[in-house]
Protein backbone atom coordinates (compact mmCIF):
# COMPACT_ATOMS: atom_id res chain seq x y z
CA UNK A 1 0.00 0.00 0.00
CA UNK A 2 0.86 3.47 -0.57
CA UNK A 3 2.73 5.22 2.50
CA UNK A 4 0.46 8.12 3.32
CA UNK A 5 1.21 8.62 6.94
CA UNK A 6 2.92 12.50 5.92
CA UNK A 7 -0.69 13.25 4.69
CA UNK A 8 -3.41 15.08 6.97
CA UNK A 9 -6.98 14.57 7.33
CA UNK A 10 -8.92 16.85 5.40
CA UNK A 11 -12.35 16.70 4.17
CA UNK A 12 -12.33 14.90 0.90
CA UNK A 13 -15.93 14.43 -1.55
CA UNK A 14 -16.17 12.00 -4.20
CA UNK A 15 -18.95 11.63 -7.10
CA UNK A 16 -19.24 8.61 -9.15
CA UNK A 17 -21.93 8.00 -11.91
CA UNK A 18 -23.27 4.74 -13.40
CA UNK A 19 -25.08 4.44 -16.41
CA UNK A 20 -27.53 1.23 -16.79
CA UNK A 21 -29.67 1.05 -19.91
CA UNK A 22 -33.09 -1.18 -20.29
CA UNK A 23 -34.70 -2.65 -23.49
CA UNK A 24 -38.06 -1.76 -23.07
CA UNK A 25 -40.69 1.03 -20.92
CA UNK A 26 -42.22 -2.35 -19.45
CA UNK A 27 -38.98 -2.49 -17.16
CA UNK A 28 -38.93 0.89 -15.98
CA UNK A 29 -43.08 0.78 -15.26
CA UNK A 30 -42.10 -2.88 -13.19
CA UNK A 31 -39.55 -0.78 -11.22
CA UNK A 32 -41.32 2.34 -10.84
CA UNK A 33 -44.56 0.40 -9.70
CA UNK A 34 -42.11 -2.63 -7.55
CA UNK A 35 -43.48 -5.60 -10.03
CA UNK A 36 -39.52 -6.60 -10.30
CA UNK A 37 -39.53 -10.89 -8.77
CA UNK A 38 -36.99 -10.19 -7.20
CA UNK A 39 -38.03 -7.07 -5.13
CA UNK A 40 -37.68 -2.91 -4.70
CA UNK A 41 -34.74 -2.28 -7.00
CA UNK A 42 -34.00 0.74 -6.04
CA UNK A 43 -33.77 0.09 -2.40
CA UNK A 44 -31.89 -3.44 -2.83
CA UNK A 45 -29.52 -2.07 -5.11
CA UNK A 46 -28.98 0.90 -2.34
CA UNK A 47 -28.48 -1.17 0.61
CA UNK A 48 -25.93 -3.17 -1.59
CA UNK A 49 -23.82 0.29 -2.60
CA UNK A 50 -23.65 1.00 0.67
CA UNK A 51 -22.34 -1.94 1.90
CA UNK A 52 -19.84 -2.09 -1.16
CA UNK A 53 -18.58 1.77 -0.66
CA UNK A 54 -18.17 0.49 3.75
CA UNK A 55 -15.97 -2.73 1.66
CA UNK A 56 -14.31 -1.00 -0.62
CA UNK A 57 -10.58 -1.56 1.04
CA UNK A 58 -11.66 -5.41 1.21
CA UNK A 59 -12.00 -5.69 -2.15
CA UNK A 60 -9.27 -4.04 -3.58
CA UNK A 61 -5.96 -4.69 -2.47
CA UNK A 62 -4.26 -1.40 -2.39
CA UNK A 63 -7.53 0.80 -0.83
CA UNK A 64 -6.46 2.16 2.25
CA UNK A 65 -9.56 1.34 5.12
CA UNK A 66 -10.77 4.59 5.85
CA UNK A 67 -14.30 6.49 7.60
CA UNK A 68 -17.14 6.80 5.52
CA UNK A 69 -18.73 9.89 7.10
CA UNK A 70 -21.54 10.16 4.53
CA UNK A 71 -22.63 7.99 1.23
CA UNK A 72 -25.86 9.03 -0.72
CA UNK A 73 -27.50 7.15 -3.70
CA UNK A 74 -30.03 8.31 -5.88
CA UNK A 75 -31.16 7.70 -9.22
CA UNK A 76 -32.79 9.11 -12.39
CA UNK A 77 -34.47 7.71 -15.00
CA UNK A 78 -34.17 9.38 -18.26
CA UNK A 79 -36.18 7.18 -21.01
CA UNK A 80 -34.79 4.13 -20.97
CA UNK A 81 -31.83 5.17 -19.23
CA UNK A 82 -31.31 4.36 -15.10
CA UNK A 83 -28.45 6.82 -13.79
CA UNK A 84 -27.19 6.11 -10.17
CA UNK A 85 -25.06 8.89 -8.72
CA UNK A 86 -23.05 7.96 -5.70
CA UNK A 87 -21.74 10.51 -3.65
CA UNK A 88 -19.31 9.82 -0.63
CA UNK A 89 -17.22 11.83 2.02
CA UNK A 90 -15.17 11.33 4.61
CA UNK A 91 -12.69 13.31 6.72
CA UNK A 92 -9.41 11.32 6.50
CA UNK A 93 -5.74 11.35 4.86
CA UNK A 94 -6.91 10.39 1.33
CA UNK A 95 -9.79 10.45 -1.11
CA UNK A 96 -12.62 8.39 -1.68
CA UNK A 97 -12.66 8.32 -5.25
CA UNK A 98 -12.46 4.16 -5.00
CA UNK A 99 -15.19 4.20 -2.55
CA UNK A 100 -17.44 5.94 -4.72
CA UNK A 101 -17.25 4.10 -7.91
CA UNK A 102 -16.98 1.03 -6.45
CA UNK A 103 -20.63 1.69 -4.34
CA UNK A 104 -21.82 3.00 -8.07
CA UNK A 105 -20.81 -0.25 -9.85
CA UNK A 106 -22.30 -2.40 -6.97
CA UNK A 107 -25.05 -0.40 -7.49
CA UNK A 108 -25.82 -0.76 -11.44
CA UNK A 109 -24.58 -4.41 -10.60
CA UNK A 110 -27.51 -5.20 -8.03
CA UNK A 111 -30.21 -3.27 -10.79
CA UNK A 112 -28.38 -5.62 -13.55
CA UNK A 113 -29.07 -8.84 -11.55
CA UNK A 114 -32.52 -7.88 -10.79
CA UNK A 115 -34.17 -7.26 -13.66
CA UNK A 116 -32.01 -9.69 -15.95
CA UNK A 117 -35.26 -12.49 -15.35
CA UNK A 118 -37.32 -9.58 -17.10
CA UNK A 119 -35.46 -8.00 -19.62
CA UNK A 120 -33.00 -9.89 -21.51
CA UNK A 121 -31.58 -6.65 -22.60
CA UNK A 122 -30.33 -4.72 -20.08
CA UNK A 123 -26.58 -3.41 -20.07
CA UNK A 124 -24.51 -1.27 -17.51
CA UNK A 125 -22.79 1.08 -20.21
CA UNK A 126 -20.32 3.24 -18.04
CA UNK A 127 -18.93 4.36 -14.63
CA UNK A 128 -17.04 6.83 -13.93
CA UNK A 129 -15.68 9.41 -11.54
CA UNK A 130 -17.81 12.90 -11.69
CA UNK A 131 -16.08 14.58 -9.55
CA UNK A 132 -13.53 14.81 -6.60
CA UNK A 133 -12.53 17.49 -3.88
CA UNK A 134 -10.20 17.61 -0.70
CA UNK A 135 -6.27 16.94 -0.05
CA UNK A 136 -3.94 18.94 -0.71
CA UNK A 137 -4.72 18.92 -4.75
CA UNK A 138 -7.50 21.35 -4.22
CA UNK A 139 -4.97 23.93 -2.98
CA UNK A 140 -3.65 25.73 -5.97
CA UNK A 141 -1.92 28.72 -3.98
CA UNK A 142 1.06 29.89 -5.48
CA UNK A 143 3.61 32.97 -5.54
CA UNK A 144 4.04 35.67 -8.16
CA UNK A 145 7.28 35.48 -10.47
CA UNK A 146 10.22 37.59 -8.22
CA UNK A 147 8.93 36.17 -4.69
CA UNK A 148 12.15 36.51 -2.89
CA UNK A 149 12.19 34.00 -0.08
CA UNK A 150 15.15 32.98 2.46
CA UNK A 151 16.06 30.08 4.02
CA UNK A 152 18.19 30.40 7.55
CA UNK A 153 19.87 28.20 9.30
CA UNK A 154 20.43 28.62 12.74
CA UNK A 155 22.81 26.24 14.29
CA UNK A 156 26.79 26.61 16.30
CA UNK A 157 28.13 23.59 14.77
CA UNK A 158 26.98 23.91 10.98
CA UNK A 159 27.85 27.58 10.73
CA UNK A 160 31.25 26.38 11.99
CA UNK A 161 31.60 23.69 9.64
CA UNK A 162 31.75 21.16 12.29
CA UNK A 163 28.29 19.74 10.76
CA UNK A 164 26.87 19.64 7.53
CA UNK A 165 23.07 21.67 6.77
CA UNK A 166 20.67 19.09 5.84
CA UNK A 167 17.60 21.03 7.40
CA UNK A 168 18.32 24.01 5.71
CA UNK A 169 18.52 22.18 2.02
CA UNK A 170 15.99 19.73 2.75
CA UNK A 171 13.73 23.15 2.78
CA UNK A 172 15.15 24.67 -0.19
CA UNK A 173 14.34 21.43 -1.83
CA UNK A 174 10.72 21.78 -0.78
CA UNK A 175 9.97 25.00 -1.56
CA UNK A 176 11.06 24.80 -4.86
CA UNK A 177 8.52 21.57 -5.23
CA UNK A 178 5.70 25.10 -5.23
CA UNK A 179 7.35 26.79 -7.46
CA UNK A 180 9.58 29.26 -4.87
CA UNK A 181 12.77 29.96 -5.80
CA UNK A 182 15.21 30.31 -2.72
CA UNK A 183 16.94 33.60 -3.27
CA UNK A 184 19.08 33.45 -0.15
CA UNK A 185 20.75 30.45 2.03
CA UNK A 186 22.35 31.18 4.68
CA UNK A 187 24.29 29.61 7.63
CA UNK A 188 24.77 31.44 11.07
CA UNK A 189 25.27 30.21 14.70
CA UNK A 190 22.27 31.02 17.66
CA UNK A 191 22.94 34.40 18.14
CA UNK A 192 19.78 36.75 18.90
CA UNK A 193 21.62 40.17 17.55
CA UNK A 194 22.46 37.76 14.26
CA UNK A 195 19.46 36.64 13.76
CA UNK A 196 17.63 39.79 14.31
CA UNK A 197 19.69 41.23 11.90
CA UNK A 198 19.56 39.11 9.47
CA UNK A 199 15.14 39.40 9.64
CA UNK A 200 16.28 43.76 9.09
CA UNK A 201 18.44 42.91 6.51
CA UNK A 202 16.16 40.74 3.95
CA UNK A 203 13.57 42.91 5.20
CA UNK A 204 15.03 46.10 3.78
CA UNK A 205 15.71 44.05 0.51
CA UNK A 206 11.96 43.27 0.00
CA UNK A 207 11.78 39.57 0.98
CA UNK A 208 8.50 38.68 1.12
CA UNK A 209 9.36 35.13 3.34
CA UNK A 210 12.15 34.08 5.76
CA UNK A 211 11.95 30.64 7.11
CA UNK A 212 14.28 30.07 9.97
CA UNK A 213 15.20 26.73 10.83
CA UNK A 214 17.14 25.39 14.58
CA UNK A 215 17.18 27.31 18.03
CA UNK A 216 12.97 26.17 18.49
CA UNK A 217 14.14 23.94 21.22
CA UNK A 218 14.94 23.90 24.82
CA UNK A 219 18.29 24.22 25.11
CA UNK A 220 19.78 27.57 26.12
CA UNK A 221 21.68 28.13 22.73
CA UNK A 222 18.15 27.92 21.38
CA UNK A 223 17.01 31.50 21.30
CA UNK A 224 15.60 32.15 17.57
CA UNK A 225 11.39 32.82 18.95
CA UNK A 226 13.13 35.28 21.04
CA UNK A 227 14.80 36.50 18.49
CA UNK A 228 12.07 36.78 15.97
CA UNK A 229 9.19 37.42 18.51
CA UNK A 230 10.23 41.13 19.53
CA UNK A 231 10.43 42.24 15.34
CA UNK A 232 6.72 40.69 14.49
CA UNK A 233 3.69 43.42 13.93
CA UNK A 234 1.14 40.45 13.81
CA UNK A 235 1.65 36.98 15.08
CA UNK A 236 -0.11 34.20 13.59
CA UNK A 237 -0.44 31.20 16.24
CA UNK A 238 -2.36 28.88 14.17
CA UNK A 239 0.57 28.52 11.49
CA UNK A 240 3.06 26.57 14.32
CA UNK A 241 -0.03 25.03 16.40
CA UNK A 242 -1.06 23.12 12.99
CA UNK A 243 2.85 22.14 12.41
CA UNK A 244 3.17 20.88 16.28
CA UNK A 245 -0.40 18.98 15.68
CA UNK A 246 0.68 17.72 12.89
CA UNK A 247 3.88 16.87 14.27
CA UNK A 248 2.78 15.33 17.32
CA UNK A 249 0.44 13.13 15.54
CA UNK A 250 4.37 11.45 14.20
CA UNK A 251 6.22 11.65 17.17
CA UNK A 252 5.72 12.65 20.83
CA UNK A 253 8.30 15.07 21.04
CA UNK A 254 7.18 17.52 18.55
CA UNK A 255 4.84 19.47 21.48
CA UNK A 256 8.56 20.55 22.96
CA UNK A 257 9.44 22.73 19.56
CA UNK A 258 8.72 26.16 20.59
CA UNK A 259 8.59 27.85 16.86
CA UNK A 260 6.55 30.83 15.89
CA UNK A 261 5.23 32.34 12.67
CA UNK A 262 4.23 35.94 11.53
CA UNK A 263 4.54 39.05 9.84
CA UNK A 264 7.20 41.75 10.22
CA UNK A 265 5.87 44.37 8.31
CA UNK A 266 4.67 42.61 5.18
CA UNK A 267 7.34 39.76 5.54
CA UNK A 268 6.69 36.61 6.99
CA UNK A 269 8.65 34.73 9.05
CA UNK A 270 8.43 31.12 10.25
CA UNK A 271 10.55 29.28 12.68
CA UNK A 272 10.77 25.59 11.99
CA UNK A 273 12.60 23.15 14.64
CA UNK A 274 16.37 21.85 13.29
CA UNK A 275 15.90 18.23 13.19
CA UNK A 276 15.87 16.92 10.01
CA UNK A 277 12.44 15.09 10.72
CA UNK A 278 10.71 18.38 12.41
CA UNK A 279 11.55 20.12 9.00
CA UNK A 280 9.73 18.01 6.76
CA UNK A 281 6.95 17.30 9.12
CA UNK A 282 6.57 21.09 9.32
CA UNK A 283 6.93 21.82 5.33
CA UNK A 284 3.87 19.18 5.04
CA UNK A 285 1.83 20.37 7.51
CA UNK A 286 1.56 24.45 6.59
CA UNK A 287 2.95 23.83 2.31
CA UNK A 288 1.08 25.09 0.14
CA UNK A 289 -1.79 26.44 2.77
CA UNK A 290 0.52 28.89 4.28
CA UNK A 291 1.26 30.53 0.88
CA UNK A 292 -2.69 31.84 1.22
CA UNK A 293 -1.84 34.66 3.54
CA UNK A 294 -0.21 37.09 1.07
CA UNK A 295 -3.40 37.14 -1.00
CA UNK A 296 -5.38 37.85 2.15
CA UNK A 297 -2.29 40.48 3.02
CA UNK A 298 -2.54 41.53 -0.93
CA UNK A 299 -6.38 42.21 0.14
CA UNK A 300 -5.97 44.01 3.13
CA UNK A 301 -3.87 46.43 1.38
CA UNK A 302 -6.00 46.96 -1.39
CA UNK A 303 -8.92 47.73 0.99
CA UNK A 304 -6.79 49.85 2.75
CA UNK A 305 -6.00 51.95 -0.52
CA UNK A 306 -9.73 52.02 -1.18
CA UNK A 307 -10.45 53.83 2.16
CA UNK A 308 -7.69 56.47 1.20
Amino acid sequence: MVDITHKFNTLRKAVALAILKVSTLDTIDAIHNKKVPKGDVFEFSRASGLLAIKKTSDMVPDCHPLPIEYAHISYEVVDLTIIIRVEVHTIYKTGVEVEAMHGAMNVALTIYDMLKPIDKGVEITSVKLESKKGGKSDLIETVKEGFKCAVIVCSDTVSSGIKEDRSGKIIVNKLAKYGITTSEYVLIPDEKDIIQEKAKNFLAQGYQMILFTGGTGLSLRDVTPEAIRPLLDQEIPGVMETARMYGQQRTPLAMLSRGIAGFMENMLIMTLPGSVGGAVETMDALFPAILHVFNVRKGMRHEEKEKE
